[in-house]
């Protein structure tokens, strides 16, 4: 497949316009308080005002473009129901339940949290658990995929060079240079698809065209899925409340009521943008269905094949922008994993916080390159991650904020260690019965979720009433 140069200037342009606003962000004077330097690398000094609390937030939380791409195509109308309907409610409960307790801790991230209320082994049992969760894996991929789509490169080099264009400037400037490069990437990603969908209902239709080519499932809610498929999909939306680009995001607010009013705000943002994008994938499959797509790359062949070439090339960037703002934002989360919330805590030194982050952010790219070649399905590796980490990091979590809901250090622990293992197990199981990590197989088609879930609120519900009796 062959690009029109038209095509490829945008790209071209846009990431020597990341890498600009990235390298030279603003640095913030260097002060001999080693808690300032962490501040303004993994916070940006905590002045985010609201404007740029939702730009960094939306364009953050939305990296799954191609993911998204994929499961309209698919299935048609249950990608709203899916990522969207559930995600509104968990953000809408965390903005006026967590979010101006977490920016009044005045704490750095997840696993500070855990240390401060379940000691030494909740912290580093946290800062594992956040470092998977925030890998940008699946976010490489899909930048890997489009580079592949575009230059034809193998898909592992592909994924290479995303990763050093989405990793190289967050070594240097931290959260500054991830919140210069979201105010762009969330103009663009709003742009580009105005730019695919506004020309085709003007050249195709509206809804009466979509009704007459596409599948009928395509229209229902469930889109041929099983409610029990669906209703997985409503737990894995809790992932909401543990999201370390949500806590990230509070931690560096203004104010307890910036965290609170910008996440309600971004609500309204991701609202709009699920329509541009479950609508653009609809008209992917009634246009494209008749030629052999690989539905991860819906999106941007549909762009190829029905746009000008410069509107295509726009829409090209507004994926690479989508993609890369939630890339950039996962490297920095899984580097403050390693090396503040674990090297850090171990191994105090009082000049070497940078040192560490960059350590933490080498790790980040050679387990999310690896894991990306490994398992080359967007979906899969949402689905994988979110089954094992949200049954173990969930309560405990929230317990955090909410003393009344946190049993004995003890029961914690164990929740951490067993709703983890639970989940896991069930996990394992099914990989060892399905033919590739490409096909998982659950047994009995229960996902690993329910059984960790259930262990955690049986340790927590035992724990709590223990701690009422007046036990240990």
């Amino acid at each position: 497949m062959r690009f029109h140069y038209l095509e490829l200037l945008p790209v071209a342009v846009y990431f020597i316009a990341i890498l600009l606003l990235g390298l030279f962000a603003k640095k913030q004077p260097d002060s001999e308080e080693n808690r300032v330097l962490e501040e303004d690398f993994i916070l940006g000094g905590r002045r985010l005002t609201l404007p740029v609390f939702v730009a960094t937030l939306v364009s953050t939380w939305y990296g799954g473009i191609l993911g998204v791409g994929e499961f309209t195509y698919l299935y048609g109308l249950a990608n709203w129901v899916v990522f969207g309907v559930p995600y509104y409610v968990f953000a809408v409960l965390f903005a006026f339940f967590l979010a101006p307790q977490i920016r009044a801790s005045q704490l750095f991230s997840i696993p500070d949290q855990f240390y401060k209320n379940f000691g030494a082994a909740g912290g580093v049992l946290a800062a594992i658990y956040t470092f998977f969760m925030t890998l940008p894996a699946p976010y490489l991929l899909m930048v890997g995929l489009l580079l592949h789509f575009i230059f034809g490169w193998s898909l592992w080099v592909s994924i290479i060079v995303g990763a050093f264009f989405s990793m190289i400037y967050v070594l240097t400037r931290g959260f500054q240079a991830v919140v210069r490069t979201n105010e762009l990437q969330f103009i663009l990603m709003y742009a580009g698809f105005l730019a695919l969908l506004i020309p085709l209902v003007f050249e195709y239709g509206g809804i009466g065209f979509l009704s007459a080519k596409l599948p009928p499932e395509h229209l229902t809610w469930r889109g041929g899925n099983t409610t029990f498929y669906i209703l997985a999909w409503f737990f894995i939306a809790s992932w909401t409340f543990i999201d370390p680009g949500f806590h990230q995001r509070c931690y560096a607010a203004q104010t307890p009521q910036t965290a609170r009013n910008g996440i309600l705000a971004s609500v309204g943002f991701w609202f709009i943008f699920d329509f541009l994008t479950t609508a653009s994938g609809l008209y992917a499959r009634a246009l494209l269905q008749e030629q052999n797509v690989h539905p991860p790359l819906s999106f941007p062949l549909l762009g190829h094949q029905y746009l000008p070439p410069l509107l295509s090339g726009l829409f090209l960037t507004g994926l690479f922008a989508t993609i890369m703002s939630t890339a950039v934002s996962f490297s920095l989360l899984s580097a403050v994993s390693i090396g503040y919330d674990l090297l850090k805590k171990f191994y105090p030194a009082p000049k070497s916080s940078s040192l560490y982050l960059k350590t933490g952010l080498a790790i980040t790219a050679l387990v999310s390159v690896s894991l990306a070649i490994l398992v080359p399905s967007v979906i899969d590796i949402w689905f994988i991650l979110g089954n094992v980490f949200i049954p173990p990091m969930l309560l405990p979590l929230i317990a955090c904020y909410y003393p009344a809901l946190r049993p004995a250090r003890g029961w914690a622990l164990a929740n951490l260690a067993l709703s983890f293992s639970v989940s896991l197990f069930f996990l394992l199981l099914a990989i060892f019965q399905s033919p590739s990590l490409r096909e998982i197989h659950y047994p009995w088609e229960m996902p690993p979720m329910y059984p960790g879930l259930a262990v955690s609120l049986a340790l927590f519900g035992i724990g709590l009433l223990r701690k009422r009796r007046g036990g240990n």
